[in-house]
């Protein structure tokens, strides 16, 4: 199956390497063009001019971008060359309308469509390790098992189109919740003059740890917060997460509360950190204690 990739950011570039470790990649396009040249130039693919011509010759586009209307403007893109038999799988995070948009404007030329959110950070892209939430056709979804298979070994069907970005909003919640429980814990351990690096090793193994306190604590405790998921993207997910649960009438605190805080730290500059930069405010609290 030729694959073509757009969107070569922190999760797209080793999403698109395992694909071309498979064998798949044939084509890679990203609206920074320096990105793309890097990639096709590293991978010995072609580097597309517009997202049309990567569909002309490719047999599944696969795309990872930030926003819904950036989803929504790749696939507009895409409609010159849409055609049956081709195949689009949306990894982003977006919203389960968006997805649904895009199915309904590719369907209209033939193109097939799934939204596939993944989860697994970073490393999960580089590695090949990612979680794959998928909404769509089942018989779509099996044929593109191959090439999400090639970027992580958990594929689950959620249901019809859209279904995959409300798993991934679900998915979104925890996170906020795992980061907020982090940051509070890491940041009573420093007062309480805890060696941080044995805390970490210890309590990742017992009933409190989660992936983010194995993998985000190691950030809290040397206080640098390299981009990984980005603290303006969570927020933007989280964003999603609370105007779905919005149409039901119901309001999600632990949401709300990080949304106020990553507005906190966007505004004090490090919208482009970690979400483990969270622990700065908590780290504040135990330097200037209430009275």
């Amino acid at each position: 199956m030729k694959t073509g990739f757009i969107g070569l950011g922190a999760m797209g570039v080793g999403m698109s390497r395992n694909l071309h470790q498979a064998g798949l990649l044939t084509a890679v396009w990203n609206r920074t063009a320096s990105k793309s040249a890097a990639v096709g130039a590293e991978l010995g693919v072609a580097i597309a001019a517009t997202p049309a011509e990567l569909a002309a010759a490719c047999d599944v586009v696969v795309i990872c971008v930030s926003a819904d209307e950036d989803v929504l403007g790749v696939v507009d893109a895409l409609l010159p060359a849409a055609r049956h038999g081709l195949l689009v799988i949306d990894c982003s995070t977006v919203s389960s309308q968006t997805a649904r948009t895009a199915a309904e404007r590719l369907g209209a030329h033939g193109a097939e469509f799934l939204d596939c959110p993944v989860t697994g950070g970073v490393e999960g892209a580089r590695k090949g390790t990612l979680a794959i939430m998928c909404g769509g056709e089942a018989a779509v979804l099996e044929r593109a098992r191959p090439v999400l298979a090639a970027m992580g070994p958990t594929i689950a069907h959620m249901g019809p189109t859209g279904f995959g970005q409300a798993a991934k909003a679900t998915n979104q919640i925890l996170c906020a919740g795992a980061i907020q429980a982090a940051a509070d814990a890491m940041a009573f351990a420093k007062a309480e003059g805890l060696p941080l690096d044995l805390v970490i090793d210890t309590l990742g193994k017992g009933a409190g740890g989660s992936w983010y306190f194995v993998n985000r604590a190691p950030f809290m405790a040397r206080e640098s917060y390299p981009p990984g998921f980005r603290v303006r993207l969570h927020d933007k997910d989280l964003r999603i997460c609370e105007e779905m649960a919005a149409a039901r009438g119901v309001e999600l605190p632990i949401v709300s509360m990080t949304r106020q805080d990553y507005a906190q730290l966007m505004a004090n500059g490090h919208g482009d950190e970690d979400i483990s930069t969270l622990f700065r405010l908590r780290d504040a609290l135990f330097q200037s204690p209430r009275e």
